[in-house]
């Protein structure tokens, strides 16, 4: 079992006018290639907290996260250019660019990375197979449905072939059945390519997808208990 992304006594603070608010508790996390998990809580427990600092786009107040042996705490580590080949985020909204086709947004990391056309074009095509939209490629966002734009915005995610992936409540905005499917594809895409992901929700029917179901509450992110 290959580790991929390991957070050792993360912690985050906020300050407040109250007193500081102490958002991540001393967070020990290991995520394996391959490996599903998902972080359970409630709105406003901190998931959303955790999974930035994951990615490196918030730093910790105190501990470290450690991806390809450098730590994205580390205010030496050059975190952009280690987000760009490791590191995909998937979101509550695919954010995608309206006037762009399917393919195009796609694209847009392949063109940031200026990779040779002929292979973006066919990074393009297996991405948008892979989530079952290579027939709406020349389409718009305004022709799609919220959940083909999420599996748009899941290709995006997943044409670059990162090691990470991490999802902040990918099914928030869709209906219970659009949501399952959407889970469904990233917990396929993820066994088959390998990649290490965690997801963060509070939609106790998302939990049976993953190999792993961690719960943070109040800041504190412990392994659920198996039921009795």
């Amino acid at each position: 079992m290959t580790i991929v992304l390991r957070a050792e006594s993360l912690s985050r603070t906020f300050p407040s006018p109250g007193g500081d608010v102490l958002a991540v508790r001393d967070a020990d996390l290991a995520v394996a290639a391959g490996e599903l998990v998902v972080v359970a809580g409630r709105s406003g427990a901190g998931k959303t907290t955790l999974l930035t600092m994951l990615g490196g786009l918030d730093r910790p107040t105190a501990g470290r996260v450690l991806v390809d042996g450098a730590d994205l705490a580390d205010p030496s580590t050059d975190v952009t250019a280690l987000r760009g080949p490791r590191i995909a985020s998937v979101f509550q909204t695919a954010g995608l660019i309206p006037v762009l086709s399917a393919a195009e947004n796609v694209e847009v990391p392949l063109r940031i990375r200026r990779v040779d056309p002929r292979e973006r074009d066919r990074r393009v095509a297996d991405a948008l197979r892979d989530v079952g939209l290579e027939e709406h490629a020349q389409q718009r966002p305004g022709e799609l449905s919220g959940g083909q734009q999420q599996r748009v915005g899941i290709a995006r995610a997943l044409v670059t072939a990162p090691g990470i992936l991490l999802a902040d409540e990918p099914t928030a905005q869709l209906d219970s059945e659009t949501g399952a499917q959407i889970m469904d594809l990233i917990a396929r895409l993820v066994h088959d390519r390998g990649t290490a992901a965690v997801v963060v929700t509070h939609d106790q029917a998302m939990l049976a997808r993953a190999d792993r179901v961690l719960e943070l509450h109040d800041g504190v992110l412990r392994e659920r208990r198996a039921a009795q």
